[in-house]
């Protein structure tokens, strides 16, 4: 199934020319409203005047993982606080990450969610539980997509005892979680006698924040017995709808129209260009309002994928080592 057939299935290139369009509207809205990148650029010799294909991307700096922890978030923001519409602060091991979103942001993110979740089988006759704290703005963007998918949401927040009660009023057929959560409400579930396999669960959406590749998909299909797909919600991304995967299982697709993929050669500004050839993603938005990320360099392992996916789908798929397992 698809949420947008229109993108999901959009002609390479006509894709290619929607993206260098909103890749030069990016950099140019970057480069004239934010402190940040108006410094980043002028310290590498770019402007967006230099941007007529997509391939001039290489041009552009890099924006590494440590810099936004370093950097002040308001020196990235391109606009006063009174554009902004939901403000949030996260919490990693690495440090605090400040999050700004206008409301085209949250509209933007909102569409991804809808295609991830549609993707993963989720319809309007589905009853989903969301597992986490609801002042997160990745798992609010969640709850929208899947209210404008029109399921049944049953947000139940981080209080095990809500997640018991919960359990047994509404017959959840979807759980969307951490793997951590996950495990600690099977442990719970456990404690008091009972089983997760004997809920109505066939599908669990695990949403990682450290990594792609989630190293506890197979305990937890082996333990709910439900299919198990995987998000990327990192905090610096604020979003977890960048990266999924289809029905098909064959790797991850890359909302092409929203963020420009590139595969750069570990340890190296070299750009990776031949298919099936490991290297770090790097992610430029394409339509962040607030905050835009110019190649921002994930630290994540992928390949990137050119066949033809089973689903019908052209944006193109990275895979992990551990994409098949």
């Amino acid at each position: 199934m698809y949420a947008n057939q229109q993108i999901e299935q959009l002609d390479r290139e006509k894709l290619q020319d929607l993206q260098l369009e909103r890749l030069k509207k990016q950099i140019k809205w970057a480069q004239e409203k934010s402190l940040f990148y108006q410094r980043q650029f002028a310290e590498k010799g770019v402007s967006a005047a230099d941007i007529q294909s997509l391939a001039d991307i290489a041009k552009l700096p890099f924006l590494e993982r440590n810099m936004l922890y370093r950097v002040d978030s308001l020196d990235i923001l391109t606009m006063p606080l009174s554009g902004i519409l939901r403000f949030n602060v996260m919490q990693q091991e690495t440090g605090e990450i400040t999050k700004f979103y206008t409301n085209g942001d949250i509209a933007h993110n909102v569409e991804m969610m809808t295609r991830c979740l549609v993707a993963a089988g989720i319809t309007n006759a589905s009853i989903v539980a969301l597992q986490g704290d609801m002042s997160d703005s990745r798992l609010l963007d969640i709850q929208y997509a899947l209210e404008l998918i029109g399921s049944t949401v049953v947000p139940m927040g981080t209080d095990y005892r809500q997640w018991l009660r919960l359990m047994e009023l509404m017959s959840m057929d979807t759980l969307v979680s951490t793997p951590q959560l996950i495990m600690q409400l099977i442990i719970q579930l456990q404690a008091t006698g009972k089983n997760i396999v004997d809920y109505p669960l066939n599908r669990v959406i695990c949403c990682n924040t450290q990594g792609v590749q989630n190293p506890m998909q197979r305990h937890i299909q082996d333990r709910t017995k439900a299919q198990v797909f995987n998000l990327y919600e990192p905090a610096e991304l604020g979003t977890a709808g960048i990266l999924y995967p289809c029905e098909a299982h064959n790797g991850y697709h890359i909302q092409e129209d929203y963020y420009y993929p590139e595969i750069v050669a570990f340890n190296s500004d070299q750009v990776v260009t031949e298919p099936h050839q490991m290297g770090e993603l790097v992610l430029t938005s394409l339509m962040n309002e607030a905050m835009p990320l110019i190649r921002y360099r994930t630290g994540q392992a992928v390949m990137m994928e050119t066949e033809e996916c089973r689903c019908g789908r052209t944006l193109r798929r990275v895979t992990t080592p551990f994409s098949f397992m």
